[in-house]
Order: C-alpha cells, then structure tokens, then sequence
C-alpha cells in the first residue's frame, strides 16, 4: 500500500467521520428541497413556459422526490450510526443532486442567461472550495490524531 492509501485508509477509520457524512447529506437534501419548492412556485400558475422554465419544473419534479426519500433515509442512517451502503441510494443520491442542481440552473437560466452561468460558475468553484477545504481539515486532523507523542502533531503556523 503506498503512503496515500494509507492516508485514505487512516483518513476513512476516524471516529465519527460516517456519522458527519450523514448529517451533511442531510443539511443538503433538506436545502435543495426548499429551494426546489421556491423555485417552483412560480411556474405552477404560469399559462405557459418557456424551455428553461420547464427544463426547472420537470428537474425538480423528479429531484425533489428522490430528495424527500433520502431524508427519510438519513434519518434512519443516523439512528442506527451507519450509512446504508446501498447501491440503489447511492444511484438516487447521485440523480436527485443532478437534477436538482440542473433544476436551479433552469430557473436562474430563466430569469437571465447571465445568472444562469453565474450559478453554474460559483456551483463549480464552491464545492472546488469545500473540496479543498475538507481535505485539508481531514488530512490534519488524521495526522494530528497520529502523533506519536500524543501531543496532537499540530503546528499552528500552516495556512
């Protein structure tokens, strides 16, 4: 196994890491919910759509349900301190996200082209940020944990 493998591997035994997961699938699945359903509203009453408008209403209307059945799923993973490991979740999670997020492109599309790329864009660089930000805090808290005085590992002068 080379050194990252091992980082992974003592990266992925941390106590809690699973749990943490959970509780952030389910901050995201409620959020998109509730954005889902503002940003629908509009379109309920509307005589007619235009090809964004109804590219958001079809996205949501697939994505919020699957959203709604992976609370119910967090919910349960929470109780019982694991993820499922399920493949048939991990598919849903994977189309629920897409479509959702291609259900707010859509409606911002709708609105004006311009804001349509920029939430595209910024979609983009924020989870490049919470990426790189999650690493970070994942990879010193793995070394920290490992110090082999006890004393953390931690120099506070890193960026």
């Amino acid at each position: 196994m080379d050194e990252d493998e091992q980082k992974w591997a003592a990266w992925s035994r941390r106590p809690g890491l699973e749990q943490e997961w959970i509780r952030q699938n389910n901050v995201m699945y409620g959020g998109l919910i509730g954005i889902g359903i503002v940003m629908v509203q509009p379109f309920l009453t509307a005589t007619s759509l235009d090809v964004s408008s109804l590219i958001c209403v079809v996205a949501f209307s697939i994505a919020i349900p699957l959203l709604a059945g992976l609370v119910l799923v967090t919910h349960q993973e929470a109780f019982e301190r694991h993820a499922s490991g399920s493949k048939l979740v991990t598919i849903a999670q994977s189309v629920a996200v897409f479509f959702a997020f291609t259900g707010i492109v859509a409606g911002f599309w709708h609105v004006t082209w311009m804001a349509g790329v920029g939430v595209l864009v910024a979609s983009v660089l924020a989870v490049a940020v919470h990426s790189a930000g999650y690493t970070r805090l994942m990879y010193r808290g793995t070394r920290d944990a490992s110090a082999p005085d006890g004393s953390g590992g931690s120099d506070d002068t890193e960026a």
